[in-house]
């Protein structure tokens, strides 16, 4: 079902799972350049006790992850969820209170499974109008706020806009940008996985 997966070393291992679209699954790039795979490789350089699995798929909205989400934590169990949805939606101009629904339906169904959940935002493009394009970042925050979850704004800040870090269809990261953007994540997630080592 997923086949975009990346491990560190032992299964054993608590897991934290990416569960993305495009942006998360190397789209066009060598899965090895990915910023998913290069966050497997900075927990194993830290000697931090976990293995990390991707379970993005290129083009996926709010409504198809929730759909998935259910099996992935079945077959996961993780620890730690990064949500990194949104995008698609924004794109095709979907209903914000439904984009909502379905992250806090994640959220919830990850806090439920006992995983902690790192909600990666997004911004869309001014086209689509002030009204939508500010609503459309103020669910992220709204969720954020309301289930008290670690938050990234804007996970392609300083990448986003740049001709030299985006492939040529001006909106998916190149693999230029992959470091970029796990040094956006890496604040955010580091001080999580060390707490949860702590508390275990």
């Amino acid at each position: 079902m997923f086949n975009n997966l990346v491990f560190a070393e032992s299964a054993s291992r608590p897991t934290i799972l990416v569960f993305g679209d495009s942006l998360s699954a190397a789209y066009r790039i060598p899965q090895a350049q990915g910023w998913v795979s290069l966050l497997a490789q900075r927990v194993k350089d830290n000697q931090l006790p976990y293995e990390v699995a991707n379970a993005s798929v290129s083009g996926e909205t709010t409504a198809g992850g929730l759909s998935r989400l259910p099996a992935a934590l079945r077959q996961f169990k993780p620890s730690i969820v990064v949500i990194e949805l949104g995008a698609n939606d924004g794109l095709r101009g979907l209903p914000l209170d439904a984009m909502k629904n379905n992250l806090e339906k994640m959220i919830l169904a990850s806090q439920q499974a006992n995983a902690q959940v790192v909600l990666l935002g997004m911004f869309i493009p001014p086209n689509y109008g002030p009204k939508y394009t500010n609503g459309f970042k103020a669910v992220y925050l709204d969720l954020s706020e309301k289930y008290k979850t670690p938050f990234i704004p804007f996970f392609l800040n300083g990448i986003s806009g740049h001709s030299d870090l985006v492939l040529e269809d001006g909106l998916h990261p190149n693999v230029n940008a992959q470091r970029k953007i796990l040094e956006n994540v890496w604040p955010t997630l580091k001080p999580l996985l060390i707490s949860n080592i702590n508390h275990r």
